[in-house]
């Protein structure tokens, strides 16, 4: 009867170091999937909301909930984001120290020979704001003699820019600043300059939370879709198909119309057969 219980110990003993073993492998195992997820960097610039915004400390807004919602339980990435000036998102990316970056961005041809865009995320036309008490402003072609506000290297910036080379006998006059968006509205709002070019959703959002109702909002005419996209770095081809296929599955799921909801106050999404 001895020998029974001693064997019995031993194999019980056995058993117990068995599973203190395979608990460790497991382990190992979790420990070694972390480990092995690359991170990828996502550069913005912040701002404008309701696209981008720090609350609480926190970066949020529409984007970063997409984003936070495309990198969600995947085995392998994990997602990073990395606040910069506006001109550093796309030295970043250039430089390869980002992988991708959302800020607001529009197609553009010169952007599109360097870097890779994703599918698109919101649909956000431009538009014209001026003060209501301004009626010599009605559209495009009133801008000539007239001022405004841009930052360097954005979308409207070329724009105004390639109009003033068409326009030499009476180019609009563009004061180049680093100022945010909000900032910038509140200056049109005081009279500082005179129109503002800029997409429909930031502009009403400020418009509403800033009570800048002596503003209006002019629609303009577009020769192209009017969509927002994630920009990747040169060589993320592996990333842009999983961001692409993503994107495609948070649309069907409606993802993106909750957020656009929570975010823009209504449904702002890219025609379904845009995004395939």
């Amino acid at each position: 009867m001895k020998k029974i219980v001693k064997y019995s110990s031993l194999a019980a003993l056995g058993l117990v170091a068995a599973g203190v073993l395979v608990a460790c492998s497991g382990g190992a195992k979790k420990e070694g999937e972390a480990a092995s997820k690359k991170e990828i960097i996502v550069a913005t610039n912040g701002s404008p909301k309701p696209f981008i915004y720090e609350e609480n400390g926190e970066l949020t807004g529409y984007e970063i909930e997409v984003v936070r919602a495309i990198f969600k339980d995947s085995d392998k990435y994990d997602v990073k984001f990395e606040k910069t000036e506006w001109s550093g998102v796309f030295a970043g990316l250039d430089a390869d120290r980002y992988n991708m970056a959302v800020n607001n961005l529009s197609y553009t041809k010169e952007r599109a020979e360097k870097y890779l865009y994703a599918a698109p995320i919101a649909q956000n036309p431009n538009v014209l704001v001026v003060k209501k008490d301004d009626s010599s402003i009605k559209s495009l072609a009133d801008i000539g003699g007239k001022s405004t506000e841009i930052v360097q290297a954005t979308t409207s910036a070329k724009q105004l820019e390639e109009y003033n080379k068409q326009h030499a006998d009476n180019p609009t006059i563009l004061n180049y600043t680093k100022a945010d968006f909000q900032q910038i509205m509140g200056r049109l709002s005081d009279g500082q300059f005179d129109y503002k070019i800029f997409d429909k959703i930031g502009v009403e959002t400020v418009i509403k939370n800033q009570g800048l109702d002596n503003l209006k909002v002019i629609e303009l005419p577009s020769d192209q879709q009017p969509y927002v996209y994630p920009l990747l770095a040169q060589g993320q081809d592996e990333l842009k198909t999983f961001v692409d296929k993503r994107i495609q599955e948070l649309y069907k799921d409606g993802t993106l119309e909750k957020l656009s909801k929570q975010f823009f106050g209504d449904t702002y999404l890219p025609a379904e057969a845009d995004i395939k």
